[in-house]
């Protein structure tokens, strides 16, 4: 049975957050830093930042997105091992022409999840549309904060420059919701719409510190409370796979900001 999207409609905000201004005094010994600039993919107006820190495995995760579809969860990945790059906001990409830039024909330049950035629990690529579990865009917005482990094809990647940021989810008709008779590549219960990339950005490595210290332990972080909003069905959540494996999340603070 096709799941029932009723999201409202709600004003998009015009400008993009910054990320929390950093410091070199809250750097890990050994740790590393990248940045991603968030364009727009499918024409959907979204753009934002994004900031990784790796210390060994463990990734601080910051993102900071607006324009997205308010009152919408919207599912976010670390993509890896492709081109480390992004699809064009215009349609040059869309090779079967259903008006969409799908996630399958996007692959080619950022590859398959290597990590789902969910709020709670798994991130996993198994949790790559646990979308109960993602974000939803309160007033068109996104804040993420979260601290997690990554396998080492995920870390392989950012050393190798093929990490890349996606989130997902477009209102393409302008309906205030998912909707639309084109079905989503990943799972045909599901329109288009709540699945197609909607702003990506390949993570390099940084010229300022690392992120700073702060948000909860859990890792729920600003986007705490707000994870079952907006579902888009629990039969969903397994719709997408890839060959990596996340855990349980730690946060490490550096004794020279006590």
């Amino acid at each position: 049975m096709r799941k029932a999207f009723a999201l409202p409609t709600v004003a998009i905000a015009a400008a993009a957050f910054p990320l929390l201004a950093m410091s070199p005094a809250s750097a890990h010994e050994g740790a590393t830093s990248y940045q991603a600039n968030l364009a727009s993919v499918n024409s959907s107006g979204v753009t934002g930042t994004g900031m990784v820190t790796l210390d060994g495995n463990t990734a601080t995760v910051m993102i900071e997105a607006n324009g997205l579809l308010a009152g919408a969860p919207h599912a976010q990945h670390f993509h890896i091992a492709a081109l480390g790059t992004c699809p064009s906001n215009g349609l040059e990409d869309d090779a079967d022409k259903d008006g969409f830039v799908s996630v399958t024909e996007a692959a080619k330049y950022y590859g398959a999840i290597g990590s789902s950035l969910t709020l709670t629990g798994d991130t996993s690529p198994d949790s790559g549309l646990a979308v109960d579990r993602f974000p939803t865009a309160d007033g068109g917005t996104i804040s993420y904060d979260r601290t997690f482990e990554v396998t080492d094809d995920v870390h392989k990647a950012f050393e190798a420059g093929t990490a890349v940021i996606v989130l997902h989810g477009v209102d393409k008709n302008g309906s205030g919701t998912y909707d639309g008779d084109i079905k989503s590549d990943l799972d045909p219960s599901l329109p288009m719409e709540a699945t197609a990339p909607a702003a990506c950005g390949g993570l390099k490595t940084a010229q300022m510190g690392t992120a700073p210290s702060g948000g909860a332990e859990t890792g729920a972080g600003s986007t705490s409370g707000i994870e079952n909003q907006g579902a888009l069905g629990v039969g969903a959540l397994a719709a997408v796979g890839a060959a990596a494996a996340g855990a349980v999340a730690y946060r490490r603070r550096s004794a020279d900001q006590a």
